[in-house]
Protein backbone atom coordinates (compact mmCIF):
# COMPACT_ATOMS: atom_id res chain seq x y z
CA UNK A 1 0.00 0.00 0.00
CA UNK A 2 1.26 3.48 -0.85
CA UNK A 3 0.59 6.22 1.66
CA UNK A 4 0.49 9.70 0.15
CA UNK A 5 0.14 12.77 2.34
CA UNK A 6 -0.84 16.10 0.82
CA UNK A 7 -0.10 19.24 2.78
CA UNK A 8 -1.93 22.50 2.19
CA UNK A 9 -3.03 25.65 4.00
CA UNK A 10 -6.15 24.34 5.71
CA UNK A 11 -6.46 20.72 4.56
CA UNK A 12 -9.61 21.46 2.58
CA UNK A 13 -8.41 22.84 -0.74
CA UNK A 14 -6.80 19.54 -1.66
CA UNK A 15 -9.84 17.35 -0.90
CA UNK A 16 -10.95 17.24 -4.54
CA UNK A 17 -7.41 16.42 -5.65
CA UNK A 18 -7.29 13.60 -3.08
CA UNK A 19 -10.50 12.16 -4.58
CA UNK A 20 -9.10 12.34 -8.11
CA UNK A 21 -5.86 10.70 -7.00
CA UNK A 22 -7.80 7.89 -5.31
CA UNK A 23 -9.79 7.35 -8.53
CA UNK A 24 -6.57 7.16 -10.53
CA UNK A 25 -4.99 4.73 -8.05
CA UNK A 26 -8.09 2.51 -8.20
CA UNK A 27 -7.98 2.47 -12.02
CA UNK A 28 -4.32 1.41 -11.88
CA UNK A 29 -5.03 -1.26 -9.28
CA UNK A 30 -2.86 0.47 -6.69
CA UNK A 31 -3.86 0.07 -3.07
CA UNK A 32 -3.46 3.48 -1.48
CA UNK A 33 -4.13 5.74 1.43
CA UNK A 34 -4.23 9.36 0.31
CA UNK A 35 -5.10 12.18 2.67
CA UNK A 36 -4.62 15.91 3.18
CA UNK A 37 -3.73 17.88 6.27
CA UNK A 38 -3.04 21.52 7.04
CA UNK A 39 0.65 22.33 7.32
CA UNK A 40 0.17 22.95 11.05
CA UNK A 41 -0.77 19.28 11.54
CA UNK A 42 1.99 17.84 9.37
CA UNK A 43 4.18 16.73 12.29
CA UNK A 44 1.32 14.55 13.58
CA UNK A 45 0.88 12.72 10.25
CA UNK A 46 4.20 12.64 8.42
CA UNK A 47 5.45 9.41 10.02
CA UNK A 48 2.42 7.59 8.58
CA UNK A 49 3.30 8.59 4.99
CA UNK A 50 5.56 7.23 2.26
CA UNK A 51 5.68 10.61 0.51
CA UNK A 52 4.58 14.19 1.19
CA UNK A 53 3.29 16.52 -1.52
CA UNK A 54 2.96 20.25 -0.88
CA UNK A 55 0.21 22.39 -2.37
CA UNK A 56 1.49 25.33 -4.41
CA UNK A 57 -0.39 27.82 -2.23
CA UNK A 58 2.04 27.06 0.62
CA UNK A 59 5.25 26.84 -1.40
CA UNK A 60 6.76 29.21 1.17
CA UNK A 61 6.58 26.29 3.67
CA UNK A 62 8.49 23.88 1.41
CA UNK A 63 11.77 24.25 3.34
CA UNK A 64 9.96 23.42 6.61
CA UNK A 65 8.24 20.41 5.00
CA UNK A 66 11.50 19.19 3.48
CA UNK A 67 13.21 19.39 6.87
CA UNK A 68 10.49 17.26 8.52
CA UNK A 69 10.50 14.82 5.60
CA UNK A 70 14.28 14.40 5.71
CA UNK A 71 14.11 13.67 9.45
CA UNK A 72 11.68 10.83 8.66
CA UNK A 73 13.51 9.69 5.49
CA UNK A 74 10.43 10.48 3.40
CA UNK A 75 10.57 12.17 -0.01
CA UNK A 76 8.73 15.46 -0.42
CA UNK A 77 7.93 17.68 -3.38
CA UNK A 78 5.91 20.68 -4.45
CA UNK A 79 2.85 19.87 -6.57
CA UNK A 80 3.01 21.48 -10.01
CA UNK A 81 0.74 24.56 -10.06
CA UNK A 82 -0.92 23.58 -13.35
CA UNK A 83 -1.58 20.00 -12.23
CA UNK A 84 -2.97 21.30 -8.94
CA UNK A 85 -5.18 23.87 -10.66
CA UNK A 86 -6.52 21.32 -13.13
CA UNK A 87 -7.05 18.82 -10.30
CA UNK A 88 -5.09 16.29 -12.36
CA UNK A 89 -5.14 13.35 -9.98
CA UNK A 90 -3.28 11.07 -12.37
CA UNK A 91 -0.29 13.40 -12.80
CA UNK A 92 -0.05 14.13 -9.09
CA UNK A 93 -0.34 10.42 -8.27
CA UNK A 94 2.44 9.69 -10.77
CA UNK A 95 4.61 12.35 -9.10
CA UNK A 96 4.09 10.65 -5.74
CA UNK A 97 4.82 7.18 -7.14
CA UNK A 98 7.98 8.42 -8.87
CA UNK A 99 9.23 9.93 -5.62
CA UNK A 100 8.52 6.73 -3.70
CA UNK A 101 10.26 4.59 -6.34
CA UNK A 102 13.32 6.86 -6.32
CA UNK A 103 13.32 6.66 -2.50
Amino acid sequence: MVRILLCCAAGMSTSLLVSKMEESADKKGIESKIWAVPVGDLENHIKDADVVLVGPQIRFKLKYVNTLAEQCSIPASLINTVDYGRVDGEKVLNLALDLINRG
